[in-house]
C-alpha cells in the first residue's frame, strides 16, 4: 500500500500539472486540458531532445553492455589473479555523478587536460581542441563519462552470473571436445544471456535519466547539442518556472522510454525463462 501511494502520488501530480497552467510557486492555476501536451509535442526543441535522448540512451547502453560483458568474461577467466583488478573496476560506480562530471571536464579541458596533453605529445605545435565546446562531439564526451561510470554495474551483474553457471555442463562439453570459442558461444553465452539482456535494460533506463553529467559538463550546450530530456525538464521547471510544460515533457519521455524498453523487457523475460 505504501509503495502504491509513493508511486501513484507523483504520477497524479505530473498528470495534473500537465493539464493545467502551473508555475513553480503556484501549481494548478487554470485547467488547460491538452494544451500543454499539444504545444510540447509540436515543439521542435522537445522533439530534438527526445530524439537525442533516445539515441544517446541506446548508444550508451550498448557500449556499456558490450564493454561490461567482455570485462566480466576476462575477469571470470582469471579468478585467482583478478581480485585487486575487480575491486578497482567497480570504483567508478560508487563515485557520485557530479564528481565524475567534474573529472571528465578536467580530462576534456583545452587548457592542460589529459586529451589536450596527449594531442600536444603526439602532434607538437598543434592547436587545442575543446571537445565539450564542439556541437558534434560534446554529446560523445558526456557519453564517455557515462559509460565509464556505469559499465562496472554491467561487469558486476554478468560476472556474478558467470560465477553461478553450472560447471557440469561446461565440463561435459569439454569432454566432447569443445574448445574455448565453442564453449563460450554455445554454453557460456546462452547461460548468461538473460543477465546480459537485464543489464542492458537497466543500463538503458539509467541512460534515459542522465542529468548530472550534462549539467556539470556542458549545461546543455554548446547550443542545444547536449540538451537531453531530463535537462530540458529541469530547465523548463526550475529556470522558466513552467511546471506544466515540464510535466508534459516528462510524460512524453515516459512514453518514449516505455516504447524503447518494452522490446528489451520482452527479450529479457524470454531469456530468463529459457
Amino acid at each position: 500500500m505504501v509503495l502504491l501511494v509513493l508511486a501513484a502520488y507523483p504520477l497524479l501530480f505530473i498528470v495534473s500539472a500537465s493539464l493545467t497552467r502551473s508555475s513553480l510557486g503556484q501549481p494548478f492555476q487554470e485547467f488547460l486540458g491538452t494544451e500543454n501536451l499539444r504545444a510540447t509535442i509540436g515543439s521542435a526543441a522537445v522533439q530534438n531532445s527526445l530524439l537525442l535522448g533516445t539515441g544517446y540512451a541506446i548508444g550508451v547502453a550498448l557500449a556499456s553492455t558490450v564493454l561490461g560483458t567482455a570485462t566480466a568474461v576476462a575477469l571470470w577467466r582469471s579468478l585467482k589473479s583478478g581480485v585487486i583488478i575487480r575491486t578497482v573496476l567497480l570504483l567508478p560506480m560508487i563515485v557520485p555523478p557530479v564528481v565524475v562530471g567534474i573529472l571528465f571536464s578536467f580530462i576534456f579541458s583545452p587548457s592542460g587536460g589529459l586529451i589536450d596533453t596527449l594531442i600536444k605529445i603526439v602532434s607538437p605545435g598543434s592547436g587545442t581542441y575543446a571537445i565539450l565546446s564542439d556541437t558534434t562531439w560534446a554529446i560523445f564526451g558526456v557519453a564517455l563519462a557515462d559509460v565509464w561510470e556505469w559499465t562496472p554495474l554491467v561487469v558486476l551483474l554478468v560476472f556474478t552470473a558467470l560465477l553461478g553457471q553450472d560447471q557440469e555442463i561446461t565440463e561435459a562439453a569439454q569432454l566432447d571436445g569443445a574448445n574455448g570459442l565453442q564453449l563460450f558461444g554455445h554454453i557460456t553465452l546462452p547461460m548468461v544471456a538473460g543477465t546480459i539482456a537485464a543489464a542492458f535494460l537497466i543500463r538503458l533506463i539509467l541512460a534515459f535519466k542522465v542529468f548530472d553529467l550534462v549539467y556539470v559538463m556542458t549545461a546543455g550546450g554548446p547550443g542545444s547539442s547536449t540538451e537531453v530530456p531530463a535537462y530540458l525538464i529541469w530547465r523548463s521547471a526550475l529556470q522558466n518556472f513552467d511546471v506544466g510544460t515540464a510535466a508534459s515533457i516528462t510524460l512524453l519521455l515516459a512514453v518514449v522510454a516505455t516504447i524503447v524498453t518494452l522490446p528489451v523487457f520482452w527479450i529479457t523475460k524470454r531469456h530468463r525463462h529459457d
